[in-house]
């Protein structure tokens, strides 16, 4: 009977897929996990708009020129640059860091990126609905049940949905930098390199 040979997969190939995907999801986790964090910060420090009820359902804004809106967003910018700059700094410290072991291959810190980059990603968006979720059922309720005359806040939310980019702009920013620093002693040139030996002389031969 004939038979067919099974070639063996290279040693240590699946191992560094293993660590690869669960550097992946440990980066992508922790990142969503902070998104929760931050949307409860901009959910409580966020200013809303003052409304007034005028009708059932129906409320205007008692300030026309607000600026509630604009500084809400603005403190969703500013708690995203911040959750950017720890995810960036913490994950290269503790998963991107070259070390020896299976964490320093190429393969392993490449998913470790994208998780910490798609992570960012995910806790933009875990940021933007947990804070838009704190003080929505009061809001609903107002506007709802409120006799006509009442004063309640708004329901918060981002105008500038660009605002969503920080945190992952920053995350990529600190690692693009931290891998920068770590590659730029290797450049050839640099003046903290030691020098080469000197090639010994070879004595001139007279006739």
């Amino acid at each position: 009977m004939d038979t067919v040979p099974v070639q063996a997969s290279a040693p240590g190939k699946r191992p560094a897929a293993r660590a690869a995907a669960t550097w992946f999801a440990v980066a992508l986790a922790g990142s969503a996990l902070l998104g929760l964090l931050g949307g409860f910060i901009w959910g409580e420090v966020a200013p809303r708009a003052l409304l007034q009820e005028i009708g059932n359902g129906t409320a205007q804004l008692v300030n026309a020129e607000t600026t509630a809106f604009i500084a809400a967003d603005a403190w969703f910018c500013v708690i995203g640059a911040a959750a950017g700059l720890i995810t960036g700094v913490l994950g290269y410290r503790f998963l991107l860091a070259p070390r020896a072991g299976v964490r320093s291959r190429n393969g392993v810190r490449a998913a470790t990126t994208l998780g910490l980059i798609l992570g960012a990603v995910a806790g933009a968006f875990v940021m933007l609905w947990l804070g838009e979720q704190i003080g929505l059922s009061g809001y609903n309720h107002h506007l709802a049940a409120s006799p006509n005359g009442t004063l309640f806040p708004a329901s918060l939310g981002l105008g500038a949905k660009s605002a969503l980019a920080f945190w992952p702009l920053f995350t990529a920013v600190i690692i693009l930098v931290a891998e920068w620093g770590i590659r730029r002693p290797d450049r050839p040139g640099r003046l903290d390199r030691p020098d080469p030996p000197a090639e010994p002389e070879t004595p001139a031969v007279t006739g």
